[in-house]
């Protein structure tokens, strides 16, 4: 199985254990990946709403690139890119004038795009391509670990090509083959603040509150994400949070790098020890 990769900024930097573990994960699941040669930021989210064509362009290009380099499914792990390429794809295929004027501004620079790529996220991929049951092969060191899968708001809505937009339960699956115990959480799809960390850090911090506390109070051991704007803002957050609201302590994994335990990976390929809330009962359960 192979696939091209869009890593995408956060991947780069902030999100760098997330890629260390997508990497070391994809390896040992025989999933084959390709990085995009020259690939570019995808906007985000905030782009399309200041300039919509820009943004549309920028991410077109991604899609020329891909199409360039052979055209294979393209895996985008971070959520924010997967919607940004996934929405990018969808209006070029569904409004013409706006195709048109992408296809110009590529066409500038030498490139073209036929709107035959298609935009995959590690958890569709894992689950529907590789399938569960070679996941639960390659398990050397059961999790024991009851966990609570926090999605974030964007790999499901507004399109849900791969799970339910209300209760996602794909990573869910995903942990239980890996050996751990998915503890009912409500609060999968709840915003944890984003980007607002940055402008209106109290509204944002009462949000990661919540869900920081509602995992604890479920009796989970951690959480798991697969956005690294969600893991940097449950994780980043906890000594502010707890000065605030009262004392919270929770580890808060990417969910490649719980599979990537359970696969007997070592934390330090998995990039366990650039977490910032303590991983170590992770690490003790898990060993």
């Amino acid at each position: 199985m192979k696939y091209l990769y869009y890593p995408g900024c956060s991947l780069k930097g902030t999100g760098r254990a997330y890629e260390e573990s997508w990497l070391e994960v994809s390896k040992a699941l025989g999933v084959e990946l390709e990085e995009i040669e020259d690939w570019n930021c995808c906007g985000s989210t905030p782009y399309m709403g200041v300039d919509e064509v820009k943004s549309l362009a920028l991410a077109g290009r991604n899609f020329a690139l891909a199409e360039r380099q052979g055209g294979m499914d393209i895996i985008a792990p971070c959520s924010a890119c997967y919607l940004s390429l996934n929405k990018t794809n969808h209006v070029l295929n569904d409004y013409p004038e706006l195709r048109a004027k992408v296809d110009s501004a590529l066409g500038s620079a030498g490139l073209k795009y036929s709107g035959r790529i298609k935009v995959r996220h590690p958890l569709d991929v894992i689950l529907n391509d590789v399938g569960v049951d070679k996941v639960k092969k390659l398990v050397k060191k059961p999790l024991g670990l009851k966990l609570a899968a926090y999605y974030g708001c964007q790999i499901t809505r507004p399109y849900s090509d791969f799970d339910d937009p209300v209760r996602p339960v794909s990573m869910d699956k995903l942990m239980e083959a890996a050996g751990a115990k998915p503890v009912p959480y409500s609060m999968k799809t709840k915003c944890c603040g984003g980007s607002i960390t940055g402008t209106v850090p109290e509204a944002a911090l009462e949000l990661a509150c919540s869900l920081l506390k509602e995992a604890v109070k479920r009796g989970a051991d951690a959480m798991v994400t697969p956005c690294p704007l969600c893991q940097f803002n449950l994780d980043g957050y906890q000594d502010r949070i707890s000065k605030k609201y009262g004392k919270t302590e929770m580890p808060v994994l990417y969910f490649t790098q719980a599979l990537g335990l359970a696969f007997g990976i070592s934390p330090e390929k998995l990039g366990i020890n650039r977490c910032l809330a303590s991983a170590e009962k992770i690490l003790e359960i898990s060993r």
